[in-house]
């Protein structure tokens, strides 16, 4: 097979010209930790398009196999196969000085990064391609981005899905046309750079018991503990410290690893002590209580306020109001923040639901600029994308505002879908003039927002079930057909790749107080994924980050998941310019709702989106909020212990 093949008519790679290794895995299960791989099959590929090599074996994991209604392989069929130890050295030559390439990479370098440790060995990869992450940035007009929609949108054959030599094959193809839609639209590669992988920082700690109670605040003087009181201990004990923290959970305790001014009381012997759990308390006015005094309130503690009831009290209060009706969160503001404060956001009112508590109809944002497809009068850009280029950072955003209050969807990068583009000043110079030329897109004035002519009707190909577009602040509540939200969310947050410039995506995993439980609550690049595994930071590019939320998995006590963005050193977010956030329920379905968010000209932090409760329902809000603190401080306002 050639990776050139005539048929896609693909052009001389130039700077797509790699030696590549496609790869794809069948699977036990989801968590690349805790499950193995069955079979895998791998491609090599040369920079000229040529298929160098190619192995596929079902492996033998020594466990059960999963969902074979799935993959289709049954303990009886994998018996008898190697172990993934038994062929790692012939798969690691295979990867070796390779850009290895799958769709949804992170997921089969993870199992591959998983299987090599077992086997004590290195796996040898540099760099990865995402063909997901790709596609997500061309923006191809298709339903969802799974590999066999994709292979149906390109003309690529699919013979026997979940199957991993066909999955590979038709990677290939995807691959192929994938990098001839790249070249026609001028897109640098989104390739992730891989450093060595050790097995020591696999597996998470095991993750903290979470509390089935409210906060009921602070402990009074010699009052009774009340069971979901935040309780952190620091120093020297006579009783072990896992005793304490085992015994205290027991009772409905919430046990914490830092201090913040929601904590109810720290437990200490040495209360002039210098540790830096010490120093905060003393500074918030944190109650102050010793070993003994805490081993004897622990055998009478109150009973408490659960997270479900406090839930369904909502839901109830919100019934017995009918006729109220629900809006969407004002709009929050830009603004500079000290390095102490705590970011706030206001609150959406509660979800009003006479019907129903448990199964709530989605709720579109009012405010979100879209329409019915054939288009409102005051709302001409109704499925419409628009690329702004050029101006100064505040007219650029003045102009995208603009497009998504026309009801348009304003870009941040070229992509298939884009419609036309608005020139400000110096928007001529911009690299991809020449190619939104050769696309014969286009092109406007800032004026041509004043009154936006009709759309073209040879243009891009809209699709089926275009997002909806949020601005600022904007807030829909996420389906829930069953009852219950979709398995996992994921919240992409894209952007204009910057040279000399790195944006990190992060997340903060909050409970009622709007404070982290414990540090392992707050998701970065040193630490991707929490213990559970309930939320993960996965990578697809330089200029592309997801944040994946298991919302059906979170504990009664998690009440919201902020989704941030950081960029280290001097450089701020004027200089990077608008944020694209996008959020889907799959890794591989199509957007059901987008954001473009421009920051201030000095933020070197952003609130991107949040993930939160209301009664029985989640919601996502597009945020937009910036701070001209970084991200050290940003985590400490919501409780993470940040030593330097």
């Amino acid at each position: 097979m050639s990776l050139a093949s005539t048929s896609f008519d693909l052009p001389d790679m130039g700077d797509y010209a790699y030696d590549w290794a496609l790869i794809d895995v069948e699977t036990s299960g989801l968590i690349a930790r805790r499950d193995r791989v069955l079979s895998v099959a791998v491609m090599t590929v040369s920079p000229d398009g040529e298929q160098t090599g190619e192995f596929s074996t079902l492996l033998n994991p020594g466990c059960d196999p999963g969902p074979v209604h799935v993959h289709g392989l049954t303990a009886e069929r994998l018996q008898g196969a190697p172990t993934f130890d038994q062929v790692a050295g012939r798969i690691g030559a295979m990867l070796q000085d390779r850009v290895l390439v799958a769709h949804n990479a992170q997921f089969d370098y993870d199992f591959l990064a998983h299987e090599f440790a077992r086997a004590r060995l290195w796996l040898p990869v540099s760099q990865r391609l995402c063909t997901l992450a790709l596609n997500r940035q061309m923006d191809p007009p298709t339903d969802d981005m799974k590999l066999g929609t994709l292979a149906a949108h390109y003309g690529v054959p699919q013979l026997n899905a979940h199957d991993a030599l066909d999955d590979t094959q038709v990677l290939a193809g995807i691959l192929r046309a994938s990098l001839r839609e790249a070249t026609r639209l001028d897109l640098p590669l989104p390739l992730v750079t891989c450093p060595p992988r050790q097995e020591s920082q696999f597996t998470p700690q095991p993750p903290k018991t979470p509390c089935s109670y409210r906060n009921p605040g602070r402990l009074a003087p010699s009052g009774p503990l009340a069971q979901g009181m935040k309780i952190a201990i620091t120093g020297e004990t006579a009783t072990s410290r896992a005793e304490l923290v085992g015994r205290a959970v027991a009772v409905g305790l919430n046990m914490m690893t830092t201090v913040s001014r929601h904590t109810s009381a720290l437990v200490t012997n040495e209360p002039a002590s210098e540790s830096a759990k010490a120093r905060r308390a003393a500074a918030e006015g944190v109650p102050i209580i010793d070993e003994h005094t805490f081993l004897r309130l622990l055998s009478d503690v109150r009973t408490g306020t659960s997270h479900e009831a406090t839930a369904v009290a909502v839901a109830i209060a919100s019934v017995r109001e009918p006729g109220t009706t629900d809006v969407s969160a004002p709009e929050p503001v830009a603004t500079t923040a000290s390095a102490a404060s705590v970011p706030a956001v206001p609150e959406a009112p509660a979800l009003l639901t006479p019907s129903s508590v448990s199964v709530p109809a989605p709720r579109r944002p009012e405010s979100a600029g879209t329409v019915s497809p054939d288009g409102a009068p005051d709302k001409p850009l109704a499925g419409r994308r628009v690329l702004v280029l050029g101006g100064t950072h505040a007219d650029a955003a003045a102009a995208r505002t603009r497009v998504v209050a026309l009801g348009g969807s304003a870009a941040v990068n070229l992509s298939a879908s884009v419609t036309e583009v608005v020139l400000l000043a110096g928007g001529e110079n911009d690299r991809r003039i020449r190619r939104i030329t050769a696309l014969e897109l286009p092109m406007h004035s800032e004026h041509w927002l004043t009154a936006p002519t009709a759309a073209n009707a040879d243009g891009p190909t809209a699709r089926p079930q275009a997002p909806d577009v949020l601005p600022r602040g904007g807030v829909i509540d996420l389906p829930m057909p069953h009852g219950t939200p979709a398995p996992e969310w994921y919240v992409t947050g894209s952007w204009s790749p910057q040279a000399g410039c790195e944006v990190d995506v992060v997340a903060f995993i909050l409970d009622d107080d709007e404070q982290v439980t414990c540090d392992d609550d707050f998701i970065f690049y040193g630490a991707p994924e929490s213990p559970a595994g309930t939320v993960r930071l996965l990578t697809g590019g330089p200029a592309e980050q997801t944040i994946a939320v298991d919302l059906a998995s979170l504990p009664p006590a998690t009440r919201k998941i902020v989704v941030a963005a950081s960029i280290d050193g001097a450089t701020t977010f004027g200089n990077v310019g608008a944020i694209q956030i996008a959020a889907a329920p799959g890794s591989s379905a199509a957007p059901l709702a987008r954001a473009t968010l421009d920051a201030a000209t000095t933020e070197r932090t952003m609130l991107l989106a949040e993930f939160y409760r209301r009664g029985p329902v989640w919601r996502l809000r597009a945020v937009g909020q910036g701070y001209d603190h970084g991200l050290d401080a940003l985590a400490r306002g919501y409780g993470v212990d940040i030593a330097n």
